[in-house]
């Protein structure tokens, strides 16, 4: 029988509430947690969704700065980075404006070790977020058409846009005033 008072309820312990995940945040990475990315990359069971793309990237510290640079220090409104954060790092958040197809596309990673637990949903929520609060009015994601985490996209509002035998191309859109398939850039719109 709960317990209840003006402002909580008690009640049993139940199965599911040991699957919930820790707080989830977004935080920007410092340079020296770069460590971090550059595991993650180098880890096979975490990359093994980039298979069709190499698995496995390169990140070794002498990149670190430029690549620092380029999404942290001097985004330009075009990337957003940020790692996914619980009990520690346990993952990554990120957008970049693709110039050549004129839309941004969307980047949720997890480390390994740390799947299955609900961040991957919690995450692309959080990304999902701030692209909305930084004038984004859609995501998209071209994901390997053999990758399972498709199924995530479509649980969390992304629809399938077109596929090829290589990628499903995912798309969500963030806000009701949406009115082509393009975004303009903050503040060049």
């Amino acid at each position: 029988m709960p317990l209840e008072t003006e402002s909580l309820i008690l009640r049993p312990r139940k199965a599911e509430d040991a699957k919930e995940c820790y707080q989830l945040s977004a935080c920007t990475p410092k340079f020296e947690d770069l460590w971090f990315r550059q595991t993650m990359m180098a880890d096979p069971e975490t990359m093994a969704y980039n298979h069709t793309w190499g698995g496995t990237i390169p990140f070794p510290e002498e990149h670190w700065k430029a690549w620092y640079e380029h999404w942290i220090v001097n985004h330009k409104n075009k990337r957003y980075y940020r790692y996914l954060k619980a009990e520690g790092f346990i993952g990554e958040i990120a957008y970049h404006y693709d110039d050549e197809r004129l839309i941004y596309i969307a980047d949720v990673l997890v480390y390994a070790p740390y799947r299955k637990k609900g961040y991957g949903g919690k995450g692309l929520a959080l990304l999902c977020d701030a692209a909305k609060e930084n004038g984004i009015a859609v995501l998209y994601d071209d994901i390997a058409a053999d990758n399972p985490a498709v199924t995530l996209f479509l649980k969390n509002g992304f629809a399938e846009e077109y596929r090829t035998d290589e990628i499903i191309m995912l798309k969500k859109v963030l806000n009701g005033q949406h009115r082509s398939a393009q975004n303009t850039i903050p503040g060049e719109g």
